[in-house]
């Protein structure tokens, strides 16, 4: 944990934690990732519907991989980097939605992708997660973002529509790609 705390200090300009208000008016807590939320992230996985895991990971698996867990709650706070929304439920912590950049092999460039458990879709939240993934970003020298959606994918492709600035936009066999980056007031806030 103390590895986790020194690089999260490194990455000082990162999204800190705080509590949001959704549209529904329920309260979620908002902080970066942690190695420890491996089999939270596992338990979202399993609350998924088979529709919204299979839009955010292109295949509809009964339950999230070991190793893809360990991978995802494992970030360096600068190349890899994910915010976690989590709400108390039955008096246990659960994670109810992730937003995660990546750092791509070009200089200023990262992969974004969110997923947010079903019942907490459509209160506000992903646009919340995208701004964060999208500030954190920004402040680490990221200047343009991608994000490989499925073609089906409505709800995505307007949240991205709605809140950043789409510089190209291609479809291919069922997946749109997206150029983009934050919108002009989004990144003079950053600054």
């Amino acid at each position: 944990m103390e590895e986790v705390s020194r690089l999260m200090r490194q990455g000082d300009d990162a999204p800190r934690e705080r509590s949001v208000r959704l549209r529904n008016g329920a309260q979620v807590w908002l902080r970066p990732i942690r190695p420890d939320d491996e089999d939270r992230l596992m338990a979202l996985y399993g609350r998924l519907s088979p529709e919204s895991a299979r839009q955010r990971f292109f295949t509809s698996m009964k339950w999230l991989p070991r190793a893809w867990a360990r991978y995802f709650a494992n970030v360096d706070y600068r190349d890899r980097f994910a915010v976690v929304a989590e709400h108390e439920r039955h008096g246990q912590v659960e994670l109810i939605g992730v937003a995660r950049y990546d750092a791509s092999k070009t200089a200023g460039s990262a992969e974004i992708a969110i997923v947010i458990e079903d019942a907490w879709q459509g209160l506000g939240l992903g646009a919340i997660l995208l701004h964060d993934i999208l500030d954190a970003g920004t402040r680490r020298g990221i200047t343009e973002f991608r994000a490989d959606v499925l073609a089906d994918n409505r709800r995505m492709l307007g949240l991205l529509d709605r809140h950043t600035e789409i510089m190209r936009q291609t479809t291919e066999q069922g997946v749109t790609e997206l150029v983009l980056r934050p919108r002009p007031r989004m990144a003079a806030q950053t600054a």
